[in-house]
């Protein structure tokens, strides 16, 4: 089979697309065909090895995962003989490791059934991104019905979900993001829309129960400045220093300065399997790029300015269904 592969740490012309064994699966692990992945910020993290301490983890003075991806949406091709609650032919979504390759084991630990009305090019955009807005907004946010809340960041690929998540939740949401993508934030349900090229959210006066930051482009006690006094701070992406400023913070202030990593569960998966069958939540794809074409993908993954998912679309399994891309 085919897959991406990289073995040292740096830019997308390290990966490789290679032609590797196809793997069998074991007593506890379900062999998935892979019809479609999507592109996350953690991939180019990883990628890079950054920050340089995070190796001490990831390996040492090589990468120890050298297979990229994680999101996956495609369908049961076999199952080990403990696995009941998958059987060959159904129609999946989830996240697993090595993603980017036409087949895929896993044993399912974050894996469900697709939801029924999205391809699997939209499936596959789902799991991380909308893992980190779900889990931060619900479980770290603790989101309330009525509350004031703000996203910064609103077009990128959590963004988008993190919109149509807080809406969910039937909040207030105001939205931030560049000039190109108002039209595109707004059509997703905000309530305002806040260019940030025209004006700084920090100093317009507005106050905010809770902020979610996929970005981290102000300075923390920027951000405090449009919490009301016991709101909560949400940051899942920006710099290490905002990190170690918030921890000190967070023992004198009342507001609630929180910065956290998703975790992939099927629990999350089956509760956003829901929301868009419900039509609360749809995927936003800007990009679709063939499994050769990763590096590519990656490279404008890295440049932060992404609209919504940018989807990697199996040859030997091409969905013919309309797939709805951002203009």
């Amino acid at each position: 089979m085919k897959a991406i592969v990289y073995t040292k740490y740096g830019p997308p012309d390290f990966l490789q697309l290679n032609e590797i064994e196809k793997p069998t699966p074991k007593d506890n692990e379900i062999l998935i065909c892979v019809h479609a992945a999507s592109v996350n910020p953690l991939d180019w993290t990883l990628m890079q090895g950054r920050p340089h301490i995070s190796r001490i983890i990831t390996g040492l003075p090589n990468p120890k995962n050298t297979r990229p991806g994680v999101d996956l949406a495609g369908r049961v091709e076999a199952v080990g003989r403990n696995v009941t609650q998958f059987h060959p032919g159904d129609e999946v979504y989830g996240a697993s490791q090595g993603t980017f390759a036409e087949y895929v084991c896993t044993q399912g630990k974050a894996l469900a059934l697709k939801p029924t009305n999205l391809t699997f090019e939209q499936a596959a955009a789902v799991p991380v991104a909308a893992f980190t807005a779900l889990q931060g907004l619900r479980d770290k946010g603790r989101i309330q019905s009525g509350q004031r809340v703000l996203i910064n960041g609103a077009s990128g690929g959590v963004g988008t979900f993190a919109v149509q998540i807080a809406k969910a939740f039937e909040t207030e949401v105001t939205a931030v993001c560049s000039t190109r993508n108002v039209d595109l934030v707004s059509s997703l349900g905000a309530d305002q829309v806040i260019d940030y090229t025209q004006e700084n959210f920090t100093q317009n006066g507005q106050r905010y129960d809770l902020l979610f930051d996929s970005v981290g482009n102000y300075s923390l006690s920027a951000c405090r400045r449009v919490l009301s006094p016991v709101g909560t701070y949400i940051m899942v992406g920006g710099p290490l220093i905002h990190l170690f400023t918030g921890v000190v913070l967070s023992r004198f202030v009342r507001q609630n300065l929180i910065f956290f990593i998703a975790t992939t569960n099927k629990a999350d998966l089956v509760f956003m399997k829901e929301l868009i069958e419900a039509k609360k939540v749809t995927p936003v794809i800007e990009k679709r790029y063939a499994l050769n074409e990763v590096p590519e993908a990656i490279r404008y993954m890295g440049t932060g300015h992404a609209r919504g998912k940018l989807v990697i679309t199996m040859e030997h399994h091409s969905n013919t269904s309309p797939l709805p891309v951002v203009d």
